[in-house]
């Protein structure tokens, strides 16, 4: 705070925690307003068919004239307002447009009878980092307050002339690089199930919402697993398609220009249905070229066919990080579920998924985060980023020093070519882990696919479940399962399997014995001593998913196809649009 007197506070410039305290006042300002506009004397048992209601039952419903796009956005802005109550979840309060889109396109219907597009009436959540005309788009950093959008991004565009109704967007991490969904400017969004964990990231933000049925459906964004952690740290589920189908126009990138490893937007949701409908509306809509960045892949949406039986690979552990119990129990739930249905399903072995993290550590740290790292200004370093800025900054002398010692008084080899990676780069040694990365790509389709001759892959999305928070701090390198396939660019997509149990899930002497992961103290933090990160006990009832991976880029409709099947051998569980609700229902009863 400034000394000066308040009279003569405009003088001074105000703090980072000052302008963020301003800006969450009128984030909190615009929510009140948003909710004094629709009714207030509503019961949550009263909301609960909308809430219950998948996307595409929303847009049946409306076009049948059994709803209106009105009350089923009233019902959500409500959802979405005790969502963030909870969790800390939103950034931007889109309500009182929202509620202007709903009465228009309730105009539209009326006056024609027919639907705008196939998500008319559906509320969506936008992670921050997609523009809205009128609304900021900060990132989480306070220097971007005030830079309001001149229009929206290619994807908001699409999904309104699709009939969709924007109406909240959604917190991510401070420089969108960690699973710890956290930033100075809004704080942590925390997980539905524990305030004590995280929601993951870096779609942290919209897993949480959409978890609690704040949103029928939502739009995140994934370079290392910023799709995919989130959704199977909080129970949604996502598709993280390959690089050149989804526009990123009008989007805030922090590295403009970075192509090392690229990053996707992608659907996330309630159910499979509800991803399906979003790609849908994105790839099927006329303006799906017009309106994006000129290097995008026109291909359209095409019907997938797959055969009657298919034939899945899997791993219960990456040979990276050891899977904790829990995150195997659920690869080999989906084994079992998907045998008993018929379907081949066989054991495989992955290539060194080290190599992968270390080409990712190698593209992303070429100039040591300079430009990613400037965002901040004055805002203070989140801690889970704290080796992520440091590393780089090592003088090559101590840092030839350091690796050396690793390497001859330890054993932990991995950590040290991990360590040797992540330094500014020349542009030649630059084009080198490029190469190295396309090489590794093929490399990994001939193990895999080619090899064993399989229609999808299916393991881990996480060695461990949500971390409680801070855990990150030391873990950044548990993002290697799910870096793996932005390395390689698979199409790919996460669902939620089961929930943490504390005694299916404990851990045993026989797993502490096997652990043979090539992280060491990684592994000695994750599973060992008192404080342990992996407790069922603590983690109990936290969702654990699995990542369902295509054969390549471009095979979005087929992993959804794939999803579906996937999803129908594990039959009914306790993830689906309404399951929040209803079970908050119970227990106000």
């Amino acid at each position: 705070m400034s000394l000066l007197t308040a009279p003569y506070r405009w003088l001074t410039t105000p703090s980072w925690s000052e302008k963020a305290e301003a800006k969450r006042h009128r984030r909190d300002e615009a929510l009140k307003a948003g909710l004094a506009l629709v009714p207030k004397d509503v019961t949550l048992e009263e909301d609960l068919p909308y809430l219950r209601a998948g996307a595409r039952e929303i847009t049946d419903r409306i076009a049948n004239g059994h709803w209106t796009v009105l009350r089923v956005l009233e019902a959500y802005i409500r959802s979405s307002a005790r969502s963030h109550e909870q969790t800390n979840c939103l950034t931007e309060v889109l309500y009182t447009q929202a509620l202007d889109d709903a009465r228009a396109l309730d105009k539209h219907f009326k006056e024609t009878g027919k639907l705008k597009g196939v998500l008319h009436g559906v509320p969506l959540s936008l992670k921050d980092q997609l523009q809205v005309k009128g609304f900021e788009t900060t990132m989480g950093f306070t220097g971007r307050i005030g830079k309001f959008a001149d229009e929206d991004a290619a994807l908001v565009k699409i999904i309104r002339a699709a009939g969709g109704v924007p109406f909240v967007k959604t917190n991510l991490p401070q420089a969108g690089l960690s699973f710890e969904c956290s930033n100075p400017l809004f704080g942590c969004t925390t997980n539905p199930r524990s305030d004590k964990h995280t929601a993951g990231g870096s779609s942290g933000g919209e897993a949480a919402v959409l978890a609690m049925d704040g949103s029928a459906a939502g739009i995140g964004s994934d370079v290392g697993g910023s799709l995919r952690i989130p959704a199977s740290y909080s129970g949604v589920y996502a598709l993280k398609p390959g690089f050149g189908r989804w526009p990123a126009k009008g989007s805030v990138g922090l590295v403009p220009g970075y192509e090392g490893i690229r990053s996707v937007f992608g659907p996330m949701g309630r159910c499979v249905d509800d991803l399906e409908l979003v790609a849908r509306s994105i790839l099927g809509n006329p303006l799906h070229a017009s309106l994006s960045e000129s290097t995008l892949i026109p291909l359209e949406w095409r019907e997938p066919v797959l055969p009657k039986r298919v034939k899945f690979g899997y791993y219960k552990t990456d040979g990276f990080a050891t899977a904790s119990p829990a995150s195997q129990r659920a690869v080999q739930e989906t084994v079992d579920a998907l045998r008993k249905q018929g379907h081949e399903v066989v054991a495989i072995d992955l290539p060194d998924v080290s190599r992968a993290m270390e080409i990712f550590v190698a593209l992303s740290s070429s100039e040591g985060y300079r430009t990613l790292f400037a965002h901040l200004e004055n805002d203070p370093l989140e801690p889970s980023l704290f080796l992520l800025s440091v590393t780089p900054k090592i003088p090559p002398l101590v840092r030839n020093v350091i690796g050396w010692m690793i390497r001859t008084f330890t054993k932990h080899q991995t950590f040290a070519r991990l360590f040797a990676a992540a330094r500014p780069k020349s542009v030649s040694e630059y084009w080198q882990a490029t190469k190295a990365r396309t090489d590794f790509a093929e490399e990994f389709r001939e193990a895999t696919f080619k090899k064993y001759e399989l229609d999808a892959l299916i393991g881990p999305v996480s060695a461990l479940p949500a971390v409680y928070h801070g855990a990150t701090k030391n873990l950044s390198v548990l993002a290697a399962a799910t870096i793996l396939y932005n390395v390689v660019d698979s199409t790919v997509g996460a669902l939620p399997v089961t929930v943490v149990d504390p005694i299916k899930d404990a851990l045993t002497p026989d797993f502490l014995a096997a652990c043979n992961g090539s992280l060491g103290a990684a592994e000695a933090l994750m599973y060992k001593g008192p404080a342990a990160v992996y407790d069922a006990d603590r983690m109990a009832g936290l969702p654990i998913g699995v990542q369902l991976v295509g054969r390549g880029p471009f095979e979005e409709e087929r992993v959804l196809a794939l999803m579906k099947v996937v999803d129908a051998a594990l039959g009914p569980r306790d993830f689906a649009p309404g399951a929040w609700t209803g079970r908050s229902i119970q227990k106000e009863a």
